[in-house]
């Protein structure tokens, strides 16, 4: 889903005054402190210019993210129930995830909570601009909270706690989930990490897991790989800039997980890679509740048309 064209507008208004190079710095700056984050909880952006920047560089691909995690999560439950009425984004930042419930899952109230005052007070401005119905408070996912809403949202969050305060943090999520809780992360090993510790704590709590996973026994993916998925972001012209690149996207690449307190019908196998295309076949790296394997469709099976329009992340059946 397209990057919200009033969202990038105003961003774009409010960095017009600042020096590029500078927002090209803190850009990358962010982007350091987030690969090397330790989990300790630190805060990594703070400053005005910080935060300016992580709007413009950071803003789209969590809501490029979040907007597809949740495509793929509402796919798997009925019809009638892929609507929320509440929602609380945690960690909301500058109110990506908040944006894409409201779009995507029709949510008629969002409760966003945020430690920095000045992503708060962004993040306000970006939501009342786009009409989204959300209400922002200050707090802390490592501080504990007391609200619940029909669908959670925590995008982001976990990778910047510690092991103990990931389990206290995804137990607090469960507790205020009343129908849905997604989770998403960077889509690296650690990223991955932290889903499969979320996921293995869920499931002890008797959630059902909706999306990604076509089941719920232990993940049998091979030690060194992780299951991840991409979602293509274009780029502004500034957003170039900041970057210091031509290409006109991105590539996002994200972790996600959707548990759920109601039964769910997920997805016969799920996508995990782009497929490989040859000359009349193409062949599908799948994860199914028997294993991961890879199938090969013909062009002469029913399958084929859907198999090449196929991306990861993707339901097969």
């Amino acid at each position: 889903m397209e990057f919200p064209a009033e969202l990038r507008g105003e961003i774009e208004r409010l960095l017009a005054d600042e020096n590029t190079n500078l927002l090209a710095a803190a850009a990358e700056g962010i982007s350091k402190k987030y690969r090397g984050n330790d989990g300790s909880g630190r805060r990594l952006i703070s400053s005005r210019r910080d935060i300016l920047a992580y709007a413009a560089v950071r803003m789209p691909a969590t809501f490029g993210a979040v907007s597809r995690a949740l495509q793929l999560t509402l796919e798997c439950l009925p019809e009638e129930r892929r609507e929320f009425r509440t929602a609380l984004d945690i960690g909301a930042g500058t109110g990506a995830a908040s944006h894409a419930a409201a779009m995507i899952a029709g949510c008629e109230s969002i409760e966003c909570i945020e430690r920095e005052p000045e992503m708060i007070a962004l993040g306000k401005r970006l939501t009342d601009l786009c009409g989204v119905p959300a209400e922002w408070k200050s707090g802390d996912i490592a501080d504990g909270f007391e609200d619940k809403a029909e669908l959670v949202l925590c995008s982001y969050c976990l990778n910047e706690l510690g092991q103990s305060g990931g389990k206290a943090a995804v137990k607090q999520l469960w507790e205020s989930a009343e129908r849905l809780l997604l989770i998403v992360e960077p889509g690296t090993p650690e990223g991955y990490a932290n889903i499969l510790s979320a996921r293995e704590q869920l499931l002890s709590l008797g959630a059902h897991i909706a999306a990604p996973c076509p089941h719920e026994t232990p993940c049998m993916l091979q030690k060194g790989d992780w299951c991840h998925f991409t979602v293509r972001v274009a780029r502004s012209r500034l957003h170039k800039q900041l970057k210091g690149g031509d290409v006109p996207y991105e590539d996002e690449k994200f972790c996600f997980l959707a548990a759920s307190r109601e039964q769910v019908s997920r997805c016969s196998a799920r996508v995990l890679r782009h497929p490989e295309i040859a000359s009349g076949r193409i062949t599908l790296e799948l994860c199914a509740p028997e294993g991961i394997g890879k199938r090969t469709v013909t062009r002469k099976s029913p399958q084929f048309k859907a198999a090449r329009k196929s991306d990861p992340g993707d339901c097969f059946t």
